[in-house]
């Protein structure tokens, strides 16, 4: 129910009175003082002490017969908030005494009002337990109503828009466009830079001379390309073709026919399995590959279908040093856990699915 027109505790500054029209708090506001002690407080018509109106006569009060005052007795206007009763005496002490307990009463309403607003945000502003903090607003801004009311309806904030799927401009990001994924940069990777393959999308930051034939070599590479040639569709079986190929470009020899390493000697399967990339189930096979010259490395065919477009297979190649300057080896996975679809389906690397990287 909304409270009638009136002077109540002002709720930004409890100390003062506020005039409250019936609806809404108005600019108007006086001290408790004031109210007590003022000759005559102007009032709306119809509304005594409500701002904005002509003053309204107040009466001249003796010992409460309504007569003129007589010698010793006090004469002057009763001020607002200090009613008299038909022809009755202000109470005891006269006129004087009531302003004086009206003074106290105002101070006392005052500092029970600020006392409440302190120990509520004590209980509910200082919580530091995780939950979520107690507040009150109202849609346009304006001070609640007298008794805890509100002028308006009360906004319902909307929860803003948040997503956990990376952004194509994100610098840590790089995009596949051609395969619809994008791919985390770890510390230590960058984005390709003068290489000749099309098909790489980040190396390691930074070069050094080949231990065999050849001018320079990367410590780490992460190549990314659409299965062709084939009708085939098995994640496996796609993974467990393609390593030999991806040992062999990668430490046997280049695109011009030099061996980089020395030529590959040997080679060990080190992990294969299922796995979950961008919500999609795959499999990968990873090599440690023995080289003629240098420390030998690693590769990691993953095969896995696209989210996008026919859905064709897509197969994605790690060659990694296995030298002390070579990447972790652990990397493979993390980037692997990064994946996403840029369209928004099937994110989450795996998340709701039984299979996912081994650790």
């Amino acid at each position: 129910m909304t409270p009638p027109p009136g002077w109540y505790p002002d709720p930004k500054a409890p100390h003062l009175q506020r005039w409250w029209d019936g609806t809404a708090w108005t600019e108007h506001r006086r001290t408790p003082e004031a109210a007590a002690g003022a000759p005559g407080v102007p009032g709306a018509p119809g509304v005594p002490g409500a701002p904005g109106a002509p003053a309204t006569p107040a009466p001249l009060v003796q010992g409460g017969t309504g007569a003129p005052a007589g010698p010793g007795s006090h004469v002057g206007p009763v001020g607002p908030g200090h009613p008299v009763g038909p022809g009755g005496p202000v109470g005891p002490g006269g006129a004087a005494g009531a302003a004086g307990r009206s003074k106290v009463i105002a101070l006392t309403t005052a500092g029970a009002v600020l006392v409440a607003a302190v120990v509520t945000g004590a209980v509910f502003l200082g919580r530091d337990d995780g939950e979520p903090r107690a507040r009150t607003e109202t849609s346009s801004g304006a001070d609640p109503a007298p008794g805890g009311g509100s002028a308006s309806q009360s906004g319902t904030p909307s929860p803003s828009a948040s997503s956990s799927e990376p952004s194509a401009d994100d610098p840590a990001v790089v995009e596949d466009p051609l395969n619809g994924i994008t791919f985390p940069l770890l510390d230590g990777w960058i984005r390709p830079e003068h290489v000749a393959d099309d098909d790489v999308v980040m190396t390691t930051d930074g070069t050094y001379d080949c231990p065999g034939e050849g001018i320079v070599c990367r410590h780490g590479t992460v190549i990314s390309r659409t299965v062709t040639g084939t009708d085939e569709t098995s994640p496996e079986v796609l993974a467990k073709k393609d390593i030999s190929d991806a040992a062999e470009d990668a430490f046997d020899k280049d695109q011009l026919g030099q061996r980089p390493y020395g030529g590959l000697k040997s080679h060990t399967v080190v992990k294969s399995g299922p796995v979950a990339v961008a919500g999609r189930a795959g499999y990968l096979v990873r090599w440690r590959v023995t080289t003629g010259k240098g420390p030998g490395g690693y590769v990691q065919s993953m095969v896995f279908p696209s989210s996008v477009g026919t859905e064709s297979p897509i197969v994605v190649r790690y060659v990694f040093d296995a030298g002390e300057d070579g990447p972790p080896l652990s990397d493979m996975d993390r980037i692997t856990k990064g994946i996403r679809s840029v369209n928004g389906a099937g994110t989450g690397g795996g998340v709701g699915s039984s299979i996912g990287p081994e650790d």
